[in-house]
């Protein structure tokens, strides 16, 4: 028991080191590190920021935010309780970012391999295989300001588990209580506990009995989420003001490409929930499937073959999600509009992952050659994932020093030479999430929560433009989370870098919007050609060897 006590601690601290090392660049690069753009430098890192220096930290639920939009809604950028806006109030960026990855990731091991030694995969033996799938799934490239969204998912389950199966102690429910104070219920945990609550319920119906201390544990996190996420509730309940998530239309595709999409997910995964699990999972979860199905142990592993199953059925609830049969029921129920339901797929990670270690150890009972393959799979997947490293995968997309170019907008602001308050500026060809960062005042934002006024306001500066090209008025249309100046020319391109040797032309702008609605400047990635057409001077142009952009500053006549 000594030996193998020692060798699991061996085995932990091991996995912690590749932790570590995977985790250093972000500390010892720190601006100088490449990591996700989409949907994290465009956006939430710039919300954090903003946020921290508005003074509406702790604004009432009715407050706005003037720098977003001549005043988004304060409640559009999250609660006040989520730790992750405080390691941005506390820390500069880039140690705030590795903090929260840090803590994402211990988290994700340490829960992951408590479900899988308690629960999914119990026995000394095992442990090899309990930490080398909890580390993996710890090195997932998870969506970052998701947080512990679908990461914390293991742990919040074993903490479950435990008071289901009537173990439970204090510990359970503080793990419980914690989780929503860096987890997102719409990007993951209303899922999860939604799926709870049907596992309850199954229960009571086959003849469990009522299991009150089951339920009372659902009902206590969901509790807690909604103390947390206070003002998503109030603002899904009492907000009368129609937004632009009321313009968003899902159902669209016909059968045959949700057929497509069903196998895509199935395979690859989705952007925000990346699991890396077609190159070695897969295979491995079908050659355990294989054994199941020819030495009939549909008794012994019928988790597993649950978990198979049901890895299948979040990617076809994800897709059929998108089809257009959904329309009638859209029409009736706006609600099935506004809220993205297709997330019930956020449980693949945790579903994957613990099919995974079950599947190794399928694997591992057929012989000892196949105990030794099995082991080489887990390796590989966590040699795999360790290729992932943002360092490797964004290596061609600008730092992070680059991307926000500090240098090269303070010096925009001081040519400018007013207080940013005083004027609104917009942006062609970069991500607004730049000036926003910069302390700039933008007329144009990316955020799923602004006054649907605003954006049919909005779409009358680029009305003609949107009408030149099909693909970018759908995409602001019919959903507009990207309030951005879109052209014909660029499209959907937002990172329009200083080495490009276009030019924009044939521009048509209602510039007469613009102005009305505060804007006095336009930050061009390019030149634009026919710019007095538009009402529009080219000030100065702008560039810096710490800038991945040249801004060209135009003003409005």
């Amino acid at each position: 028991m000594y030996r193998d006590t020692k060798k699991e601690l061996s085995f932990i601290l091991f996995a912690l080191l590749i932790l570590t090392i995977y985790l250093s660049p972000l500390f010892i690069l720190q601006e100088n590190a490449h990591i996700r753009v989409h949907d994290n430098l465009d956006s939430n890192l710039a919300w954090y920021k903003v946020l921290a220096r508005s003074g509406q930290m702790f604004g009432d639920v009715n407050a706005v935010i003037p720098q977003i939009i001549n005043g988004v809604p304060r409640n559009a950028f999250g609660t006040e309780y989520s730790i992750i806006v405080w390691l941005y109030a506390l820390f500069p960026t880039m140690i705030a970012y590795g903090l929260s990855q840090a803590l994402t990731r211990i988290v994700a091991f340490i829960g992951m391999y408590l479900l899988l030694k308690k629960h999914f995969l119990a026995g000394d033996r095992w442990a090899f295989l309990q930490i080398g799938t909890a580390l993996a799934f710890a090195l997932t490239p998870f969506w970052p300001s998701g947080m512990l969204s679908t990461l914390g998912m293991p742990l919040a389950l074993w903490a479950f588990l435990n008071i289901r199966n009537g173990a439970g102690t204090k510990k359970d429910y503080i793990v419980l209580a914690l989780i929503p104070f860096y987890a997102s219920i719409v990007l993951g945990f209303f899922f999860f506990l939604s799926a709870m609550g049907i596992f309850w319920l199954l229960e009571v119906i086959r003849g469990k009995g009522w299991n009150l201390r089951f339920f009372f544990a659902i009902a206590y996190m969901t509790c807690i989420f909604m103390l947390v996420e206070y003002r998503l509730i109030y603002s899904f309940l009492f907000s009368t003001e129609l937004n632009s998530r009321d313009e968003y239309f899902h159902a669209y595709l016909p059968l045959w490409k949700v057929v497509r999409l069903t196998l895509k997910n199935y395979v690859i995964g989705h952007t925000h929930v990346m699991t890396v699990h077609g190159l070695f999972i897969l295979p491995v979860t079908l050659i355990a499937l294989y054994f199941v199905f020819s030495k009939k142990l549909w008794k012994q592993e019928k988790l597993f073959v649950f978990l198979f199953v049901l890895n299948f059925l979040l990617s076809l609830w994800y897709a059929f999600w998108f089809y257009k049969g959904w329309l009638p029921l859209t029409k009736r129920f706006h609600f099935m509009d506004t809220f993205n339901f297709a997330r019930y797929h956020f449980l693949r990670p945790m579903v994957i992952y613990a099919g995974f270690a079950l599947a190794l150890k399928i694997l591992s009972l057929q012989g000892h050659s196949w105990l030794k393959t099995a082991k080489w799979f887990a390796i590989l997947q966590i040699l795999l994932l360790c290729l992932y490293n943002d360092e490797i995968i964004y290596q061609k997309k600008p730092t992070v020093k680059e991307f926000y170019a500090e240098e090269l907008f303070a010096e925009i602001k001081d040519h400018i030479g007013q207080d940013q308050e005083n004027y609104r500026v917009a942006s062609i060809g970069i991500h607004p999430a730049i000036s926003q960062y910069n302390g700039f005042y933008t007329l144009d934002t990316y955020n799923n929560f602004y006054p649907l006024t605003y954006k049919h306001k909005f779409r009358k500066i680029i009305e003609s433009e949107l009408a030149k090209n099909k693909t970018i008025r759908k995409y602001f249309d019919q959903w507009g989370g990207r309030c951005y100046i879109y052209t014909d020319q660029l499209g959907k391109k937002y990172m329009v870098k200083k080495d490009s040797k276009r030019k924009l032309k044939n521009l048509q702008l209602n510039t007469s919007v613009f102005k009305e609605m505060g804007g006095t400047y336009i930050l061009s990635a390019l030149p634009i050609t026919n710019s007095e057409e538009n009402q529009l001077a080219l000030d100065k142009v702008f560039e810096s060897k710490s800038s991945a952009w040249k801004i060209y500053l135009y003003k409005t006549l």
